[in-house]
This record gives C-alpha cells, sequence and structure tokens, in this order.
C-alpha cells in the first residue's frame, strides 16, 4: 500500500475532483431538481449502458438494444449463452449495489458474495464463485470483436492473495476513515490494488467497476446509477489500459507511481459528471420523461402493489382498454415498467 511520498495530486487531478465535488454537493442539496419519473427513466437507460459496457470492456458482445429486449424477460432464471450469462449477473449486481450500498461494507466476505452475485448465472464458472483464484491469472485487453489482443500485466499469486486483499482492503476502510486522502483518491487506489492482485479466476474487471460505485455511494456519491462510468471507460480503452500499465509495473516496489491512473480514474469520473450534466439539460429542455394523464394513472397503481396484469390495469382505469394498453406499452418502452411473461400470465413490474 502507498507511502504519503507515492501519491501525487497533480493539479489536473485537483481540479477534477473540486469540479466533481461541486456537482454533488448541489445534487446532495437539491439543487438539481427532477422528478421521480425523470430519474427513473435516467437510471434505467443509465444501468443499460453500464451492464453493456463493463462486459464489453471484458469481450461481451451483446449490444444495448440486446441488453435491453433481455432486460424485458429478465425474471427467467436461465440463460443460454456466456455473453447473456454475464450481463444478466452484472445487472443482478449494479441492482443489488443501487439498492443496499448503505449496509454493504468493505470486506472480504462481502467481496466474495458480490462475486458470487456477479457469476451467478455463468455455468463454467460454478466451482470457482466467491473464492479466491486457485491458478496464476493475468489481466487481458479486448478489441471489439471480443478477441484477445493481449496480456496488460502479471497479478499476485495464489499464495500472496489473501494477504494483499486483507492488506488494501484495512488500509481503504482506515484511509476512507480517517480522511487522510480524498475519498476519490482513496477509492482510486483501492481499485489499482484490486486490480493488481486480481483475486478471483474471473469477473475481475467487472467486479472492481461495481466495487468502485459502492465505495462511490458509501462516500456520498449518490448521483452514480444516473449516468454509465462504465460507458466513459469502454470510450477510452486503450487510455485504461495504458493506465493500468503505468501505475501496475510499479506496484509491487518500493516507489508506486499512481499518477497515471489516478490521472485516468478521476478523468472519468468528471466525464460521467459531465455526461449527467447534459443529460438533465436534455430532460429539462426536452421534457423527454413526461408521461401523460393514463400513464400516470397506471404507475399511481403500483404505489400499492409489486405487479398488475392488463386486465387488473384496464379494471382499475376507467378509460378506454386500447388507449390503456398503449400507455402501458409506452411506459415500457421508457423503462418505467417490465413485462415479465409472453402468454395469459403477463404481469408488469414496476422499476425502481
Amino acid at each position: 500500500m502507498p507511502n504519503n511520498r507515492d501519491v501525487i495530486i497533480t493539479p489536473e487531478i485537483l481540479n477534477n475532483i473540486a469540479e466533481i465535488d461541486a456537482f454533488n454537493g448541489a445534487w446532495a442539496g437539491g439543487a438539481v431538481k427532477l422528478s421521480a419519473d425523470d430519474l427513473r427513466v435516467m437510471r434505467r437507460v443509465a444501468t443499460i449502458e453500464s451492464v453493456g459496457s463493463s462486459n464489453r470492456i471484458e469481450g461481451n458482445r451483446m449490444t444495448d438494444a440486446e441488453i435491453e429486449a433481455l432486460f424485458a424477460n429478465i425474471n427467467q432464471q436461465s440463460f443460454t449463452t456466456r455473453d447473456q450469462q454475464e450481463v444478466a449477473g452484472y445487472s443482478d449486481l449494479v441492482n443489488t449495489i443501487f439498492e443496499n450500498y448503505a449496509t454493504i461494507p468493505l470486506s472480504e466476505n462481502y467481496i466474495k458474495q458480490l462475486h458470487k452475485i456477479l457469476l451467478n448465472y455463468s455455468d463454467k464458472d460454478a466451482r470457482h464463485r466467491g473464492e479466491y483464484k486457485k491458478d496464476s491469472n493475468r489481466v487481458a485487453a479486448f478489441d471489439a470483436n471480443g478477441n484477445e489482443i493481449g496480456s496488460i500485466f502479471e497479478t499476485a499469486t495464489p499464495f500472496d492473495t489473501p494477504r494483499l486483499m486483507a492488506d488494501t482492503i484495512k488500509w481503504t476502510n482506515d484511509t476512507l476513515n480517517d480522511r487522510f486522502f480524498h475519498p476519490i483518491i482513496t477509492i482510486g487506489i483501492f481499485v489499482i490494488h484490486f486490480l493488481s492482485i486480481h483475486p478471483f479466476t474471473d469477473g475481475n474487471g467487472r467486479l472492481s467497476r461495481a466495487l468502485t460505485i459502492t465505495l462511490m455511494l458509501k462516500s456520498g456519491y449518490t448521483y452514480m446509477p444516473y449516468a454509465s462510468m462504465e460507458s466513459v471507460i469502454e470510450a477510452t480503452k486503450d487510455a485504461y489500459y495504458r493506465a493500468l500499465r503505468g501505475t501496475q509495473k510499479t506496484i509491487w516496489g518500493d516507489c508506486i507511481n499512481y499518477e497515471p491512473w489516478l490521472t485516468f480514474f478521476v478523468r472519468s469520473l468528471v466525464t460521467q459528471k459531465r455526461m449527467l450534466e447534459d443529460k438533465i439539460a436534455q430532460v429539462r429542455s426536452t421534457g423527454i420523461a413526461k408521461l401523460s394523464t393514463t400513464q400516470s394513472e397506471i404507475l399511481a397503481l403500483f404505489e400499492n402493489t409489486s405487479e398488475l396484469s392488463m386486465p387488473q390495469i384496464v379494471s382499475l382505469i376507467e378509460k378506454n382498454p386500447e388507449t390503456i394498453r398503449k400507455a402501458v406499452q409506452v411506459l415500457v418502452k421508457r423503462g418505467l415498467i417490465t413485462k415479465c411473461g409472453t402468454t395469459r400470465g403477463t404481469v408488469y413490474t414496476l422499476n425502481k
């Protein structure tokens, strides 16, 4: 773990953190006023982008459109392809984090539990879900078609992994608590050490991004679910690999050069923040999430129930059944409700 002299905060890093904190203060203080429907739509879109991007960084080939179609039947418990299994697992993981981050401590046990959720649907990973690696592994880079194009760096040995993980987690918790460094710096340092250790046989990259979201949320950056950090990394994947390599090649030495990684990490977070600002401006100018009276009435029905069928919705709203069906279709398309099933047993659930 770092000596104080290892962590150099450049003016760029400092200015970007200040920009992030200024926005976060406005968000937390209620200055960014958006309706619950606006936020629901934005979170739905960002989740699809995050799930797609985080998996494509690791070689998955599913598009956001394919993922959105898969989400329409996300209640199914089996998925036919490896890509679908990975997408379903990451979706469950980020939604678990969004709903429970306040009660998820940073510990080896909880990291292993999150790893189990990530690989829950992956058949080939059943034997090592939630378990540290037993064999050596490495960090590989993939092209846009999912083909491996090279090794980025070698990782910690299986023998050293438990000790290094325990040390990394203890340092991170201690430093977040005493705030010796700004929390974003502490989180960035945790992530590069986690990636350098690569504690699991598979899923380390995806889990590192999920843990970033967890720690950012726990540190008070509650806007994280509404813009995709993972899509920023996917769009700058070459820079991501260069930054990883730039810091990791010094990570086991006496003097660690954190600057390449921290510069990239904080740039990614400030880009995510700016993306969210653009989305907020778009919602305000276009009214993208404005609902019709019928659509609002349908959403209100879900305040007292977790699911409704189409016949139930029609019986509860005194309007033309065809008008109601069209309103339901719009709500599904916008990501406000989810259609579960394709037969007479079809029901609709509210997306949080």
